[in-house]
C-alpha cells in the first residue's frame, strides 16, 4: 500500500501530465489553424508547402515538449518517493542532484556555496599595482612591435 506522500505525488504527476497533454493539444490545434490561414492567403505552391512544413515542425515540437514534461514529472514523483530532490538545468534537461560534487571550473560554482563574502550589487576590486605585468615604466618585452616604447 502506498503512503499518503506517494499517493499525492502520483496524483500530482497525473494532473501535471494531463495539463501537458492539454497544452500540446492546444499547440497542435494552433499550428493546424495557422497552416490553414497561411495556405488560404497565398497562391504560391512553394509558400503553401512551407506553411505545411512549419505546421509539422510545430506539431512535432509540441509532442516533444509533452514527452519532456512527462519525463520530468516522473522524475519528480520518483524523487519525492525517495525523499530526494529533482534538479533542472537551463537547457531544459533534467537530472538528479549532484550533491556537493563541483560541476564547474569556477570555485564553489554549482555547489550552492559562496567562495567568500558576497554583497548584492557590489563588484569586487583588486589593489592597484599588484599585477607584475602591468605598471608605469616597466617594459616586460611586450610592446607594439613598432618604434613606440
Amino acid at each position: 500500500m502506498q503512503t499518503g506522500k506517494n499517493v499525492a505525488s502520483s496524483v500530482k504527476e497525473s494532473a501535471a501530465n494531463t495539463a501537458a497533454s492539454a497544452k500540446a493539444g492546444m499547440d497542435k490545434t494552433k499550428a493546424n489553424v495557422q497552416e490553414k490561414v497561411e495556405r488560404m492567403t497565398t497562391r504560391d505552391p512553394l509558400q503553401k508547402e512551407m506553411a505545411t512544413e512549419r505546421k509539422e515542425e510545430r506539431v512535432n515540437q509540441a509532442e516533444l515538449d509533452k514527452q519532456e514534461a512527462r519525463d520530468c514529472h516522473t522524475l519528480e514523483r520518483q524523487a519525492a518517493a525517495t525523499g530526494g530532490t529533482h534538479t533542472y538545468s537551463t537547457t531544459g534537461a533534467t537530472g538528479q542532484p549532484t550533491g556537493m560534487h563541483q560541476m564547474s571550473a569556477l570555485p564553489g560554482h554549482g555547489t550552492g556555496q559562496t567562495t567568500g563574502q558576497v554583497t548584492e550589487g557590489v563588484v569586487g576590486s583588486h589593489p592597484v599595482g599588484t599585477d607584475p605585468n602591468v605598471g608605469a615604466g616597466t617594459n616586460k618585452g611586450y610592446g607594439t612591435g613598432g618604434a613606440h616604447r
